[in-house]
């Protein structure tokens, strides 16, 4: 769209003419008052009243300029001063001074520029209608005063004027309908480009802002069911058993400790707008940390890792490890069970993540906590890549999520150099089922 125009005009026309051609339209009763053009206006106003003196004595033949066609010209100049504001009163005004000063037999000359100027405002502000019938009026007007009307106007003993002069005329008026066709057609198009690169960026805020809420609810909702879980370990055996308790709070104070430094990474997104995070995005290789975080909620965690490992590119990277962390979240929070077993099947074209629990669910309401986003968040990371995510009770008993990501070549091309991955212990049973319905967090 920005490159509409053609070579040519590309190369001669310069940024003033860009910036007027991209000016919104100024009228209308939800558009802002546009200035007045004071200076361009007593331009045109100089150059018509001097111009149509000098063209006075090239055409002898004509009436001579007297006050009336001075006033006619200062008035049809003066009226330009208004037309962004009115430019249909402006183009029929201009139009029916212009008809007037030739009714009246006065020189040709500079006094057609008003005219064309009033009826170039009317056409780029859309009003085709009013701008048609000004030029028509005033070619109308010009063919029955040379034609038909000679012999009881001004000046006297005039003859009717050739045929071959409507031509002139006639390529005239079309050579200026066609340039204010033009730049009407060239600010539409300009408007529709503003118009598209406001939405785009307004859909881009939008989806930073819900990439900014999603990583907000994975960090907190894992790191407060951690917290939930040893505070109320805490409570229990603060009497019974002291040594115990303090352990839990530990885990209370590491795992806000963590959550804290997450949320500032990701607020500093924001606080510094296009600069690069001063730390990285967390990835597979925080996989241990994760675990041992589900360690100390009471969650032993059994990992697999099957194929060969490799570099994952950043947003890969994070995607699986949130995807992760929000899967043992709904397990501490909505699993009986104190087990989970997580499977890393590294294949050519994806990376399948399978996290499964023995269950039973914790919940008899069949509510889930936390409003339900985990899974929604889980899936839109995954579809974001091309991914889906699977979830759902096993018919055994227990709960599965499984997630499959793509990994394309373009992707591992702009991957780290090196990645760590979690050290696989004894993989426990893992009966095969298929998931039926969702558990959300």
């Amino acid at each position: 769209m920005e490159n509409a125009r053609p070579p040519w005009a590309r190369r001669c026309l310069g940024p003033a003419w860009e910036r007027w051609l991209s000016a919104p339209p100024t009228t209308g009763p939800d558009r802002p008052a546009a200035r007045l053009p004071w200076l361009s206006t007593l331009a045109v106003t100089v150059f018509v009243t001097v111009g149509s003196g000098f063209a006075a004595h090239q055409q002898p033949d004509r009436a001579p300029l007297d006050a009336l066609g001075r006033a006619l010209l200062v008035v049809g100049a003066a009226l330009l001063l208004f037309r962004h504001r009115a430019p249909r009163t402006v183009a029929l005004g201009t139009a029916a001074t212009t008809a007037a000063y030739l009714a009246a037999g006065y020189p040709y000359g500079p006094v057609f520029l008003t005219l064309a100027l009033g009826a170039f405002a009317a056409l780029v502000a859309g009003h085709r209608a009013v701008a048609w019938c000004a030029l028509g009026g005033v070619w109308a007007t010009h063919l029955l005063v040379t034609h038909w009307l000679h012999r009881w106007l001004p000046p006297p003993h005039d003859g009717p004027a050739p045929w071959s002069d409507e031509l002139f005329v006639t390529a005239w008026v079309v050579a200026v309908v066609a340039l204010s066709e033009l730049v009407r057609v060239r600010r539409e198009q300009l408007a529709r480009a503003r118009a598209e690169r406001a939405a785009a960026e307004r859909r881009r805020a939008d989806e930073e802002r819900l990439r900014i809420a999603r990583e907000l609810h994975d960090v907190l909702a894992h790191s407060i069911s951690v917290i939930n879980v040893q505070a109320g370990v805490g409570l229990a055996l603060l009497d019974q058993d002291p040594e115990q308790a303090r352990t839990a709070l530990t885990t209370i104070k590491a795992a806000s400790k963590e959550a804290l430094g997450e949320v500032r990474q990701v607020l500093d997104t924001l606080r510094t707008r296009g600069a690069a995070p001063r730390s990285p995005a967390p990835g597979l290789d925080r996989l241990p940390e994760l675990t041992e975080q589900a360690r100390r909620a009471g969650l032993a965690v059994a990992v697999t890792t099957e194929g060969t490992p490799r570099p994952l590119p950043p947003g890969t990277g994070l995607a699986a490890f949130r995807i992760v962390q929000e899967a043992l979240t709904n397990t501490v929070r909505h699993s009986g069970s104190r087990t989970a077993r997580l499977r890393l099947r590294y294949a050519p074209a994806e990376l399948d993540i399978r996290v499964d629990d023995d269950g039973p669910a914790s919940s008899t309401t069949g509510e889930p906590a936390g409003g339900g986003n985990g899974l929604v968040g889980m899936r839109e990371r995954a579809a974001a890549l091309g991914g889906t995510v699977e979830a759902g009770p096993r018919r055994d008993g227990g709960f599965r999520v499984r997630a499959r990501i793509p990994l394309t070549a373009a992707a591992a091309e702009d991957a780290p150099d090196t990645v760590t991955s979690a050290p696989p212990p004894a993989p426990a049973p893992d009966p095969e089922s298929a998931p039926a319905t969702e558990e959300e967090s």
